[in-house]
């Protein structure tokens, strides 16, 4: 099996090397607990470290803030996007029909599932991507009227995307202290594997972890493993590590 590395410290030896290649992955957490930072390394080691060019679709936040806060992790994302080894696509502002001045982006019309497939097709033609991340999936709610609409659009967007063979990271909110796996309670079942981040707060101090719930095609990790996110970005640490165990 074609493995597929994030290059995130300390995880890939938690699935056998990274993720199998063409597979689609849900990252599920609480706000604050590091899903977007998670998707933003895995593209940017893609495309610094194993030469894989990559495409992060943003539902919810605007590009420049995601390339501003960025930035604190020494990752200059508008750089790679100039070197043709990222591609940002700004589904952000569709949702208040607002036109956006990003480059890559879809109508101020309003939101429409096809034409963001399309887009993402398109734009990984472009650049020939490997990687993808969708960031998030919870933020698709606002567009559609009942959540079996929605549920239907999680089905199509993920269906579609292992017939382009990139690997996929898409993220879905939950509330923190809650035993969901996803927002709309399908994520969990179309998606391949399932990595939950939880931020747990114990008096003064804070402490992140990281929990493989499922991962078909490789053996890995059944441990709740702490998560640092660092100056350099996410770090996975063993329990015996953390823990002087």
């Amino acid at each position: 099996m074609e493995r597929v590395p994030t290059g995130i410290s300390g995880f890939d030896e938690l699935i056998g090397g990274g993720f199998p290649r063409g597979r689609s992955m849900l990252i599920s957490g609480g706000t604050g607990t590091g899903k977007t930072i998670f998707c933003i390394q895995f593209l940017l080691n893609g495309a610094t470290q194993y030469n894989e060019p990559g495409v992060y679709v943003t539902l919810d936040e605007r590009p420049g803030l995601i390339r501003e806060d960025m930035l604190q992790f020494g990752w200059d994302l508008r750089k790679l996007e100039d070197e043709g080894k990222l591609i940002i696509v700004d589904a952000s502002m569709a949702k208040i029909g607002i036109p956006s001045s990003e480059e890559y982006s879809i109508s101020s019309s309003g939101f429409d599932l096809d034409k963001l497939i399309v887009e993402i097709m398109r734009v990984s033609k472009e650049i020939g991507a490997r990687r993808l991340a969708i960031d998030s999936l919870a933020a698709m709610g606002l567009h559609f009227s009942d959540q079996t609409s929605v549920r239907k659009a999680i089905l199509k967007l993920n269906f579609m995307m292992m017939r382009t063979n990139l690997t996929t990271l898409a993220t879905s909110e939950i509330p923190e202290g809650s035993n969901l796996f996803s927002k709309y309670g399908v994520e969990e079942f179309v998606a391949d594997g399932v990595i939950m981040l939880h931020y747990l707060g114990i008096g003064t101090q804070s402490n992140r972890t990281l929990h493989i719930r499922k991962m078909r095609g490789t053996p890995h990790s059944e441990d709740i493993h702490p998560l640092e996110i660092t100056k350099k970005g996410i770090k996975v640490h063993k329990v015996d590590e953390a823990y002087g165990i």
